[in-house]
This record gives C-alpha cells, sequence and structure tokens, in this order.
C-alpha cells in the first residue's frame, strides 16, 4: 500500500511539472562560436534526455565489447562446473550402487574435467576402493590430507584403510591427527578414546572424555567415566593404593550400580575400617545388580570373622533381593562353610528342577560335607557336565573370569556384561525324537537327574533301535519347513566397498564348487 501511494505521488510530481512547462512556456538562446541556436524549453528538455539515452546505449555497447573475452571465459567455466558436478553426482550413484563401470568412466570424466575439485578426489578414492585398489585410494585420501578444505575427509579415508590394513599404529596416528585438528569430529574422538582404551592409558582417556563431554548425554559420560576410572583404580591397587580408593569411590558416585566399582570400593574402604560405607556401597550395588563380587565383598567385610557371622551378615543382604538365584547361591555358600546344612539345602531348593552348574555343584559339596556320600556328589558333579551354562562376564562372545573394562575383540569400552555367554544364539530349529522300535531301551534316569532334552534322549537309545524311523521324520520335518524368502544384498557404504578382493584360486564364499557350503555336502 506505501509502494502504490509514493508511485501516485511521483506520478503526480512528474504531471505537475510537465503541465506547468507547458502553461510557461519560454524561449532559449545558445550562442556559441557563430552558431545561434534558438528553441523552446520543452524542446531543449526532450533533446537532452534523448541525448542521454544514446550516450548510455552506446557505453554499453562498448562495455560489452570490452568484456566479451571475460564473459566467455566465465561461460565456459560454468558450464565444465555444470559437466562436473554432474558427472561427480553419477560417479558417486555408481559408486554407492556397485557399478565398478560407471565409477571408473564418470571418475575419468571428472578427471579430465576437473581434476582439483575436492569432490573430484573424493569419487576417484571411493572408486579405487570399489574396486579394491588400495594403494589408489591410499594416494588419493593423502592428497585430500594435504589440503586444508579436505584435510579431515583425507584422514578419515585414512584411518580406514589403515584398519584394513590391521595398521594400528597408523591409525592411531590418524586419528589423533584428525582429533587435534577438528576436535569436533566423533569418529576421530571415539577412535582415539578406544585406542587410548585398549591400550591402558586411562589418565589420556579420561582427558579426552572430559574434552569432549559437552556432545555426550550425560548419563553416558558418567558411565563411560565410571568405568575408565574402576579400570585404573585395579590398575593402581598394587602400586598406590591411596589413589587407587579415591579412584573408585569417585566412580561409585557416577555409577553406583557398576558392579566393579562397588566391589573395589567396598573391599578397600572395608580395609580402612569405614565397615558402614562400604556396607551402604555393596547394599545400593547389590539390589540393581546382584553378583557374586558383592556378595563375597559384602560377607567378609570383617577379617577373620566366624562363618556364622558371615552367614548372619549374607541373610541380611539376600532379603533385599528376594527370590534371586545369586543371593540363594551366596546363602548356600556361606551357610555350607558354617555347617548350617539345613539352610543351605532350603536356599537351593526352589532351583532343584533345572538346576544349573553353581547349584549342581554346590549340591555335590552338601552331600559330602553333610552324609558324605561320595555317590550322590559325584551324582551331582556328573549333572553339572550337562547342565544350564551359568552368566559370566561376556562381550562379543569373549567369556572372561573377570570383569574387564575393554572387549579384546572389538575394543569397545564397557563391553562385558554378566548374563550367559551365547544366550542369543541358541537355534529355535524343532527337535526329532526318533521312535524306537522294540527292544530294550536305555534304563529310565534317576530322579536326580535333569531332564535330557530330546537330542540326548536320542542319543540314549540302545543300538537295537529303528534307524528308518528316524529318517522318516527327518524327510517329513524337510517337506513341512518353509522355505525362506529371498535374501536382497545392501548397499555398501562409499567409504566401505565390501571385503577384501578374493585372488584367482582362493574359495569363495558362497556355495559354488570351493565355497564353505562344501563341508556340509
Amino acid at each position: 500500500m506505501i509502494r502504490v501511494a509514493l508511485y501516485l505521488i511521483f506520478v503526480g510530481m512528474l504531471a505537475y511539472g510537465v503541465a506547468l512547462l507547458a502553461d510557461r512556456p519560454g524561449d532559449v538562446v545558445i550562442t556559441w562560436q557563430g552558431w545561434r541556436l534558438e528553441t523552446s524549453l520543452m524542446v531543449l528538455g526532450v533533446a537532452m534526455l534523448a541525448t542521454m539515452v544514446v550516450l548510455a546505449l552506446l557505453w554499453s555497447l562498448i562495455r560489452a565489447l570490452l568484456r566479451s573475452p571475460f564473459m566467455l571465459r566465465a561461460f565456459l567455466h560454468n558450464r565444465r562446473g555444470v559437466r562436473a558436478y554432474e558427472a561427480i553426482s553419477r560417479g558417486l550413484i555408481a559408486v554407492g550402487a556397485g557399478d565398478l563401470v560407471a565409477a571408473r568412466k564418470f571418475t575419468s570424466e571428472v578427471k579430465r574435467i576437473a581434476p582439483a575439485e575436492p569432490l573430484a578426489l573424493l569419487l576417484g578414492a571411493q572408486s579405487a576402493q570399489l574396486a579394491g585398489d588400495r594403494e589408489a585410494a591410499d594416494q588419493a585420501f593423502r592428497a585430500m590430507a594435504s589440503r586444508a578444505d579436505t584435510k579431515a575427509l583425507g584422514l578419515h579415508g585414512l584411518y580406514i584403510e589403515a584398519q584394513r590394513r590391521d595398521d594400528r599404529v597408523s591409525a592411531r596416528a590418524y586419528a589423533e591427527e584428525a582429533a587435534r585438528t577438528e576436535p569436533a569430529l566423533t569418529w576421530a574422538g571415539k577412535a582415539v578414546l578406544e585406542t587410548r582404551c585398549a591400550t591402558g592409558d586411562w589418565a589420556g582417556a579420561l582427558a579426552l572424555l572430559e574434552r569432549g563431554k559437552r556432545g555426550l548425554d550425560r548419563d553416558d559420560y558418567r558411565r563411560r567415566r565410571a568405568v575408565m576410572l574402576t579400570a585404573r583404580a585395579l590398575g593402581a591397587e598394587e602400586a598406590d593404593r591411596d589413589n587407587a580408593r579415591s579412584f573408585a569411590l569417585e566412580a561409585v558416585k557416577l555409577a553406583p550400580t557398576l558392579v566393579p566399582a562397588a566391589a573395589l570400593a567396598g573391599r578397600m574402604l572395608a580395609e580402612g575400617g569405614d565397615l558402614r560405607k562400604a556396607s551402604r556401597i555393596i547394599e545400593k550395588a547389590w539390589r540393581a545388580n546382584p553378583h557374586p563380587d558383592l556378595a563375597q565383598g559384602f560377607a567378609e567385610l570383617r577379617f577373620g570373622d566366624a562363618a556364622r557371622d558371615r552367614l548372619k551378615r549374607i541373610e541380611g543382604l539376600v532379603k533385599k533381593t528376594p527370590g534371586n538365584i545369586e543371593g540363594a547361591l551366596a546363602l548356600a555358600r556361606v551357610a555350607l562353610d558354617a555347617q548350617e546344612f539345613g539352610k543351605a539345602r532350603a536356599a537351593l531348593a526352589p532351583y532343584l528342577g533345572a538346576p544349573a552348574r553353581r547349584v549342581c555343584l554346590l549340591m555335590a559339596a552338601l552331600e559330602r560335607a553333610e552324609h558324605n556320600d561320595e555317590g550322590r556328589a559325584r551324582e551331582w558333579i556328573a549333572r553339572a557336565l550337562n547342565a544350564a551354562p551359568d552368566p559370566a562376564w561376556t562381550a562379543d562372545g569373549y567369556v572372561s573370569d573377570r570383569w574387564l573394562p575393554v572387549s579384546p575383540v572389538s575394543g569397545r569400552l564397557d563391553a562385558f556384561e554378566w548374563r550367559v555367554p551365547l544366550a542369543g544364539l541358541v537355534s529355535q530349529a524343532q527337535v526329532i525324537e526318533p521312535q524306537p522300535a522294540a527292544g530294550p531301551v536305555a534304563s529310565a534316569p534317576s530322579p536326580l537327574e535333569p531332564q535330557a532334552p530330546l537330542i540326548e534322549k536320542a542319543g540314549a537309545l540302545s543300538a537295537a533301535a529303528e534307524p528308518a524311523a528316524i529318517t522318516t521324520a527327518s524327510r517329513r520335518l524337510k517337506r513341512t519347513q518353509p522355505k525362506p524368502e529371498p535374501v536382497i544384498p545392501l548397499v555398501h557404504a562409499p567409504d566401505d566397498p565390501g571385503p577384501e578382493p578374493v585372488e584367482d584360486g582362493e574359495p569363495q564364499a558362497d556355495s559354488g564348487p570351493g565355497g564353505w557350503r562344501k563341508m556340509f555336502e
């Protein structure tokens, strides 16, 4: 609305000026070098306006002629840039799709059109990775690392290539340099942190964690710091017990439910005579995560206590988590030491239907101590061989007899969990129980033996069992099982084109003549 008003005001003033000149005509006389020019004021104004327009047109023409070489060069440059952009886009799409031929074609075109472009270097490196040419990929990433605008990307590529070569020294150097150059890089900070943790440099790892705490969730930061402090306390326990105790107490403050930190802090506080604080720390961790280390530390708070005193203390701890098997096992173990066999047997009674290995071994010790019954003890030990496994410190399929701060398989921090090893890998396939023919069968199991799986029952049959029934049942199961759905392969990430190229003559990981399926034929 304001613009319309201003426009109308301007037009009105212009019309008023023209009308004013038309109502008051005048003459203009110009005398110069013997020339005399007489005209009206209106004609002179129109002539001057026309002269200005002509001069402007002439100036624009002259300026365009003078700038034509520069304009032509800019046009050709823009045209080349558009072609390079299209070639880079299609090349990156070809790399993502795994089309090696198209990736090489567009890479050659980009190198010819715009070899110095940052994305051209990236396309060349990824095409080399897709082709399995590690040397060319390494050269391309080094070229990117030498430039300021692509240094972070080049260092990331060099780090990946060093990992593929299993060159941990070079990988650590590239990650350290990337972290110094760009502190906000998540992958660099994580790689440096994992490397320092894997090498036991807990002071450096804690310093790095403090620098990057702003990019972490509060709970994640507290958990990581607690794990590092626990590892540092365990390392300094023998050499510097004062610092080890302070590290353990800080770890417990950050993560009260961390079992290794609570067990270590409780033990060190008990050694220093602070039994009340040690009991409080262990009890808090026990309520969240009942664990044998916590039970043992709580039972041994007072050095030299009698077995009955330890039993009384453990009974109080077990009441805080009723129905937990770890509490029952701890109570049975201490009751066995105190020769309270009734309490030990009552604690283990709810778990005798399908006993785990520790339950079987405690029952064997109980039979020996209470009745001196070696036969029953051996029977329980035999059952322990086929009993369900007990929880253990497990990380990435690796089982350790003690807690470790870093997984030796993947290098992950805080990877160990107290659980049954490989519990998630139990097969859900149907099991066929063969039908025995008329004839002698194995004797019935003892009442103390656990119920055996179906496969173990098949193994207990005598040699007189008819094998034809097994074959018929197997064929029937194969016919009823549904066929698996076809698997659609995933597209590899551009910086991870897949496994290493297989040399000629090396067996392929497929169903071909030399593949791994040959083992099962």
